[in-house]
């Protein structure tokens, strides 16, 4: 029978404290509604003694979870258990997070006392946080280099005076897995109480082990893990919480566990978090990463496409995604090409596969990234005569007024036909631009990024600028590079105006 793995998510709370500023409490309460949805089990909501912001955010999300269990962390002293105790009263059920120090290490350099001192710090602060709530955590900081006999007396001790929950964290993310793994069977031998309690650990990623150290510690009798959605956390993180709840569901004949995790709602919540966080996650992290489910290798595309199991052991389906990404570059064979344009609507009749394909090929060794409309230009352009250059720029002035307004004089040759626009605005010249050219094009398009680098070439410093704009649905990207901002930054617009005026001619001609 499958045993579940409660998941314990302190992305508020450890997450935090890896940000450069302090989240606002309306942000905190933004994430702890998306991690309820995904049907997280305790959501440890912040430390409520260290600043009144971080009471008040407690407060807050206690008024805005439905399902979720909240938890606040406190030392072992009795002011910080009232404070965490006081910001979650208005729930009938609620959890006190304890945490001491019991490595060697910790309790003589930073705690300044003996093993028996710490015993008693921590009896004490049991019972005083037993007045608020019967359920109690308690975390035995840097547990992976405490002396193992004197954590098992530590451990039997806190079940004895009625914690419900032991967490063994590896605090610095020294241990490796088959080491942890030990651990936890330490304790479960050793422990004669142990049966009273739920193990849970808590890992950090300093040498890149805290999900597998956290996967082996379930596999040796742990039946809770800590982490962070994302991974994130102090210095290299926690345990990527999606990235264990992705193992237990992909490996479950295997590790026989269930979380009662809503796993569609793994990759919206992750946005939210990275989006609040102003935390850009990488192309290549596991599960939620740009990359996880694209592919660039033709033989990797044509295998996905006769059967995605030959290169996928997770469907994108399962975290919230939709579609399949495939990265058209030189490195793509046919059968991604004939893929992208039957999804696009064309069907073989329509276009020469051969020809397409030569024609993609030159242009992606030029070009790098082929996109869309890329295909349908190559596809279509010369058979059916139309116009690469639909509107061309005739005449861009800026007038200067009073400072922080502007007013722009465009003219655009739009077909056969010259249409001006004068506009005003205290947004900036870029921003006056883009919305000129919408209202001229009348194509109403949304601008999903604007981004510009500079570069040395030749002793000169040169702007290149990055776009995409969506339409209807349908990202269309643009690079430039030139001396001039606002140069570089107008041809890159019209060039995707012009990409988007070409694709909606094709359709109508393809009657797509």
């Amino acid at each position: 029978m499958k045993e579940k793995i409660i998941i314990f998510d302190t992305t508020l709370r450890d997450g935090e404290q890896s940000l450069q500023s302090s989240l606002k409490t309306k942000d905190k309460v933004k994430i702890a509604i998306a991690l309820d949805k995904m049907n997280i089990d305790i959501i440890e909501a912040g430390f409520p003694i260290s600043s009144p912001g971080d009471f008040k955010s407690v407060q807050e999300i206690c008024k805005n979870i439905k399902n979720s269990k909240i938890c606040s962390l406190a030392r072992c002293l009795e002011k910080d258990i009232k404070i965490a105790a006081k910001a979650m009263s208005k729930l009938e059920n609620f959890r006190i997070h304890l945490f001491l120090g019991t490595s060697k290490l910790h309790i003589e350099s930073k705690l300044k006392k003996n093993f028996k001192e710490i015993q008693n710090m921590a009896i004490n602060s049991i019972k005083i946080a037993k007045k608020y709530t019967n359920d109690i955590e308690f975390s035995c900081e840097d547990a992976g280099r405490t002396n193992i006999n004197e954590l098992c007396q530590m451990v039997e001790i806190l079940i004895k005076h009625g914690v419900k929950t032991i967490n063994i964290p590896d605090t610095v993310g020294y241990t490796l897995p088959n080491e942890f793994k030990k651990i936890i069977s330490t304790l479960y031998k050793r422990v004669s109480n142990i049966d009273k309690a739920i193990i849970s650990v808590h890992c950090h990623n300093d040498l890149g082990m805290a999900v597998g150290n956290s996967i082996s510690a379930i596999q040796a009798g742990a039946r809770q893990i800590e982490g962070t959605i994302t991974g994130i956390g102090e210095r290299a993180g926690n345990a990527a919480l999606e990235e264990i709840i992705m193992a237990i569901k992909t490996r479950k004949k295997l590790l026989n566990f269930y979380t009662n995790i809503k796993h569609k709602k793994i990759y919206n919540t992750s946005k939210t978090i990275s989006k609040i966080c102003k935390l850009s996650i990488p192309i290549n992290k596991p599960i939620i990463g740009i990359n996880s489910f694209s592919h660039s290798s033709g033989i990797h595309q044509d295998g996905i496409i006769k059967n995605r199991k030959n290169y996928e052991i997770i469907s994108p389906k399962d975290i919230g995604l939709k579609k399949i990404k495939f990265n058209l570059t030189s490195r793509s064979g046919r059968a991604a090409v004939k893929y992208r344009m039957k999804e696009m609507g064309y069907s073989k009749k329509n276009y020469n596969l051969n020809k397409l394909y030569k024609k993609f090929l030159k242009l992606a060794d030029k070009k790098g990234q082929i996109f869309d409309y890329d295909l349908e230009s190559l596809a279509f352009i010369k058979k059916k005569y139309i116009k690469k250059k639909y509107f061309k720029l005739k005449k861009l002035k800026i007038y200067y007024k009073i400072p922080g307004k502007t007013k722009i004089l465009l003219k655009i040759l739009c077909g056969n036909k010259i249409k001006k626009i004068n506009i005003k605005t205290k947004n900036g010249q870029i921003n006056g631009i883009y919305t000129a050219l919408n209202k001229i094009t009348k194509l109403n398009i949304i601008l999903k990024k604007f981004k510009i680098k500079y570069k040395q070439k030749n002793k000169n410093i040169f702007c290149q600028v990055n776009i995409i704009v969506q339409y209807k649905n349908k990202n269309f990207y643009e690079t430039k590079l030139d001396i001039d901002i606002i140069n570089t930054s107008i041809k890159a617009i019209i060039n995707i105006f012009n990409n988007i005026w070409i694709s909606k001619k094709l359709k109508k001609i393809n009657k797509i």
